[in-house]
């Protein structure tokens, strides 16, 4: 007698989503970027990483800067990526709305989280949503949220029901503390 079992190749089916992660350095200097991409089951794709210096950061407005920085990070990260997600996620403290909806545009869906209990600025051009994670979380989809008989809808689903709407950006963190830890500085 066999054992009763399911494979779970429909998850495989969905693709992958990125997450991207954009820190500020330690010394307040630069940002640190990632772009991890993991499939349905939360399982590492790629993970690609960069870090951009802003020198001359007294002459910048603060988000400004950060605006300037998760651009400039988020278009080299996907320059670099090999794999193309099926979705976007990116936390809303991390990326402003203006990212996203006026500088850059992606043909893929893309997905701001915030916790419900945040205030965060959006622009008329998302799309805003909740979604009942570990805790309520607020999303801000653009160009558009996800249609519920898409691919993408069902990624997004499978993300949050096996919690793993916010678990990567962890991972991308530490990823990035691990990268850069063991590169020079440069002096003077």
């Amino acid at each position: 007698m066999s054992v009763p079992f399911k494979d779970a190749d429909e998850l495989i089916e969905l693709g992958t989503a990125g997450f991207l992660k954009i820190e500020c350095t330690e010394e307040g200097k630069g940002f640190l970027g990632a772009f991890f991409i993991v499939n349905a089951k939360g399982e590492p794709v790629e993970f690609t990483y960069n870090r951009i210096d802003t020198p001359n950061i007294f002459l910048w407005r603060k988000d400004d800067i950060r605006r300037h920085a998760s651009k400039k990070l988020a278009t080299s990260l996907f320059a670099l990526c090999k794999d193309t997600p099926r979705l976007i996620l990116c936390l809303a403290q991390e990326i402003d709305s203006e990212v996203f909806s006026q500088d850059l545009q992606l043909s893929i869906p893309v997905c701001r989280l915030a916790p419900a209990i945040e205030a965060v600025e959006f622009s008329d051009a998302e799309v805003r949503d909740s979604v009942e994670a570990h805790d309520m979380q607020n999303a801000f989809w653009s160009p558009d949220k996800p249609n519920e008989e898409s691919i993408e809808h069902r990624l997004f689903a499978a993300l949050v029901s096996r919690g793993l709407l916010l678990e990567p950006f962890s991972r991308a963190s530490i990823g990035l503390r691990e990268v850069f830890a063991k590169q020079p500085t440069n002096a003077g």
